[in-house]
């Protein structure tokens, strides 16, 4: 199929939205149209999503579905499925959604049933966390394992953080997890202080075994439960999510506790592969693969559902309204809930990382701007921190406001109070007050929110959010024309990193390699680091 749909048509659709960006305010359009809170409201699974707070009338949905049919969205979700290579750069299928297909599907690409081999790893995976979760696997000295601590980074780090802190409800009272990523040692001298080695699992997660962020933090803990408990307890207390073998048995890791996954799966899409080895500990198989099923459930609606009532569809479309018509460079995300305080972040390189692109799939410079930037905290903490500006301020910042009916926490009266500050900063939000006579004091409105609730954050809501917000990075990508599944921009700042440690550490460049040259402001903060820098 054609990778990029006919410009003249997106034009067409481009054109015909900002013809009717002059929306009314969100009070005349709640006044003029009673049924607007019955009408914009979607449900899929188990989410309810109110997006009638959007500036946006029946005219501007209808010219945002078209803008979705110009763009081929539908045809382009068939590609993504039935396992084209739509990671034009890489030469790759994007298969996310296999890494949650129901057993006994069969789903062949290129020549491998990929729902057989992701059944395999599962398997494996959820034997291994039964034998750490009933004590059977047991540490060098024959202690049970009560901490796993999970070593990575980007996606093999912020997905198992995240949703082991989203399900914390659901963790074995006996396991705790920990996560390892940044290379700054404070992060992992601050997770060795308090571990016990005679009870602590590393999950080593590196596809290549050669990140070097997770390799110099694997080593360090390698270096800590050695001088404790000797050579001998690597193999005991060190497993990995790879598909290096040689490296991993090199480091002295068992091959046969190595978890691996595939090139068709992006870091930031990795969750529910081998990268969630740490969470299916925590929480066991059973709640894994209920939350397996979340992402499945939504990943049937996103494929089935035509584009005018498919839920990431419809979030994706007003994305773009209010990013490329409206003018809103930056999305919050505020979830109404203390176990999702890490999916913004979450979220941040999932959109990011994907749609960060000012280049098209055929090469050519975009037109337009692109991806979001994404950020956010739980409410209410952040009531008190930066509404000000949401509410005040100059800058126009959608809002995706999270909800739950019940807590996992018996304290109706704290819950309560939570969500009534959600719905009221829904519609402060969109509604404002008047107030001539103290200027101050007046809210404009008309700063649009969707609402997301559900019952109660479960495994399966989880999955089920997690798989939206990967949708909706998809369909917006398909508008822009843009490879949503690469990620060049990260390489350059690596291989510069790597050119100038030895700079700073002062060790003698390879032989016939010479010092690189730098610009007169990188080389003068050099030669202040070097001497100050600790020996």
């Amino acid at each position: 199929m054609d990778h990029l749909p006919d410009g003249r048509a997106l034009g067409d659709a481009w054109q015909r939205l900002h013809e009717l960006a002059d929306v009314p305010h969100l009070r005349v359009l709640f006044d003029d149209d009673p049924g607007r809170a019955q009408r914009y409201v979607l449900d899929a699974v188990d989410l309810h999503v109110d997006y009638s707070k959007q500036r946006i009338t029946d005219e501007v949905f209808d010219a945002l579905v078209a803008l979705g049919e110009a763009a081929d969205v539908a045809g382009r979700r068939e590609a993504m499925l039935s396992g084209e290579h739509i990671n034009v750069t890489e030469d790759r299928a994007v298969l996310h959604t296999a890494l949650r297909s129901a057993a006994g599907d069969s789903h062949v690409v290129d020549g491998d049933d990929v729902d057989h081999q992701v059944h395999v790893v599962l398997a494996r995976m959820a034997e291994f966390a039964e034998r750490v979760r009933s004590g059977e696997w047991e540490g060098g000295t024959g202690e049970r394992i009560r901490t796993v601590v999970n070593i990575g980074i980007g996606g093999s780090h912020l997905g198992p953080e995240m949703a082991a802190i989203a399900l914390d409800a659901y963790r074995h009272p006996e396991i705790r997890c920990r996560f390892v990523s940044n290379i700054d040692g404070a992060d992992v001298a601050g997770v060795l202080a308090d571990a016990d080695p005679e009870s602590t699992l590393f999950v080593v997660a590196s596809k290549t075994f050669g990140t070097i962020e997770t390799l110099t933090n694997a080593t360090t803990c390698r270096r800590w439960l050695v001088a404790a408990l000797g050579e001998d307890a690597v193999e005991s207390h060190f497993v990995a999510v790879s598909t290096n073998a040689e490296k991993v048995s090199a480091f002295g890791i068992d091959t046969d506790n190595m978890f691996g996954f595939w090139d068709w799966v992006g870091g930031r899409y990795s969750l529910d592969s081998a990268i969630g080895l740490s969470l299916m500990i925590a929480i066991g198989p059973d709640r894994f693969e209920e939350m397996l099923a979340g992402f499945r459930a939504m990943d049937e609606h996103f494929a089935t559902a035509p584009l005018d009532a498919n839920l990431p569809v419809v979030m994706g479309l007003v994305g773009l309204w209010n990013n490329n018509v409206l003018g809103a460079e930056t999305k919050a995300v505020l979830p109404y809930a203390q176990e999702l305080a890490r999916f913004p972040a979450y979220l941040q390189q999932l959109d990011m990382e994907s749609n960060g692109k000012s280049v098209r799939l055929d090469g050519t410079r975009v037109t337009t701007a692109t991806g979001p930037i994404v950020w956010g905290e739980p409410g209410t903490n952040g009531q008190h921190a930066f509404y000000q500006l949401l509410h005040q301020g100059t800058r126009l910042v959608p809002v995706d406001f999270i909800g739950f009916a019940t807590p996992h926490h018996d304290l109706v009266e704290h819950h309560d109070l939570l969500m009534a500050n959600l719905f009221a900063q829904a519609e402060a939000l969109a509604f404002g007050r008047d107030n001539d006579a103290a200027p101050h004091r007046r809210f404009e409105g008309d700063r649009p929110s969707t609402t997301i609730l559900a019952p109660q954050l479960t495994p399966s809501v989880l999955g089920q959010l997690v798989a939206l917000y990967e949708h909706i990075v998809f369909v917006q990508g398909c508008v822009w024309g843009i490879d949503s599944f690469d990620q060049w921009g990260v390489e350059l700042g690596k291989e510069l990193a790597n050119s100038i440690t030895p700079e700073l550490t002062g060790e003698p460049p390879d032989e016939g390699t010479a010092r690189p040259s730098h610009d007169s402001s990188t080389a003068a903060l050099i030669d202040w680091y070097r001497r100050r820098r600790r020996t």
